[in-house]
């Protein structure tokens, strides 16, 4: 996440402000300037191509700091949610609702900041994106949310933005990392495999590092949960879940391809590391830069009592599959 400033007072802001805590200005994040913009008191804006942008309709249901184009409307972020709780919902489930947009908005600042192409499904029904947010665990209508992709359709389980909720599951599961946002991009990662992968040549590039996709899903998913990774597993993917099916490999990498990408944006825009060098492969971008900064942060968190920032090891074998998922970006970005 680049640094933002106050365009009145020069004060430092993060992503989410909707004001600037230092002159009072109202503020909201233009997707086509991709800055934090000030707004007038009545929540328009005036961009540098002279159109005029309205803050987001759900500024008040979720939080949303965005601009969208006409008064009264949501945002193109909101455009991508689908089914989500209403106002009849508990006020634990609304709040779990406006968290899973904060994440769905720092995942497609992250996107936009890579030149991936995301469409909703109203512009591309057949191939467009949209994000269902439903309410598990019995607080709201939905009993059993299973968390997943489906051509385009991406459902996210609202009480993971529970803390302790999310750390039963972790712990559960004896997973390393569990967060919101880390959903968010395993699960698009799903959406743009499906994009990306086409071509006989692609596809065949994808097989040779990832493995067979051919193998039944729900037959990866039994042996899974019932016999645990493979031995050795450590040598060759990146957690356990990426050792289930091809699918969740791909997925799994697609999504610390992100956690890495954005974490030494937000490093170099603070001032903390260089920037990332673009002639390097992203593999030698993760051992020259993201190991001894990741490495650093893990000692930082300890200091502070938290548990380590990226606690992982990324093998050889994942340090190709970096590099293919990092091929797939650069070529469907090049004119």
């Amino acid at each position: 996440m680049k640094a933002f400033t106050c365009q009145k007072c020069g004060n430092r802001l993060y992503f989410e402000n909707s004001a600037c805590v230092s002159c009072g200005t109202r503020l909201a994040y233009s997707r086509e300037e991709r800055e934090i913009v000030p707004v007038s008191p009545e929540g328009s804006y005036v961009g540098s191509d002279g159109s005029v942008r309205w803050v987001c309709t759900n500024t008040l249901v979720t939080g949303c700091n965005w601009l969208a184009r006409r008064e009264g409307g949501v945002c193109f972020a909101c455009e991508l949610t689908g089914a989500h709780p209403d106002d009849t919902a508990p006020a634990s489930v609304r709040q779990q609702y406006s968290y899973a947009e904060q994440a769905k908005r720092h995942l497609l600042v992250e996107l936009d900041a890579l030149g991936l192409v995301v469409r909703t499904k109203r512009e591309d029904p057949a191939e467009g994106l949209i994000f269902d947010l439903l309410a598990s665990d019995g607080i709201a209508t939905t009993p059993d949310v299973v968390i997943g992709h489906n051509r385009g359709v991406i459902t996210i389980d609202l009480a993971e933005s529970d803390d302790a909720y999310r750390e039963h599951v972790r712990a559960t599961l004896a997973e390393p990392y569990r967060t919101m946002l880390g959903h968010f991009r395993h699960e698009v990662g799903h959406y743009f495999e499906w994009q990306l992968v086409r071509g006989s040549e692609v596809m065949e590039r994808c097989t040779e590092v990832f493995g067979d996709e051919s193998v039944p899903y729900e037959q990866a998913l039994k042996r899974h949960y019932s016999e645990g990774p493979p031995k050795g597993w450590e040598h060759h993917y990146i957690s356990t879940y990426a050792t289930m099916h091809p699918f969740e490999d791909f997925a799994e990498t697609w999504a610390h391809f992100l956690h890495i990408h954005d974490t030494l944006g937000s490093a170099a825009s603070h001032g903390l590391a260089a920037p990332v060098p673009t002639d390097k492969a992203f593999s030698e971008v993760v051992t020259d830069v993201w190991v001894p900064l990741s490495a650093a942060l893990n000692v930082i968190n300890r200091s502070m009592g938290h548990d380590d920032l990226y606690p992982f090891v990324i093998p050889p074998a994942v340090l190709d599959k970096l590099d293919f998922v990092a091929s797939l970006v650069q070529d469907s970005t090049t004119p």
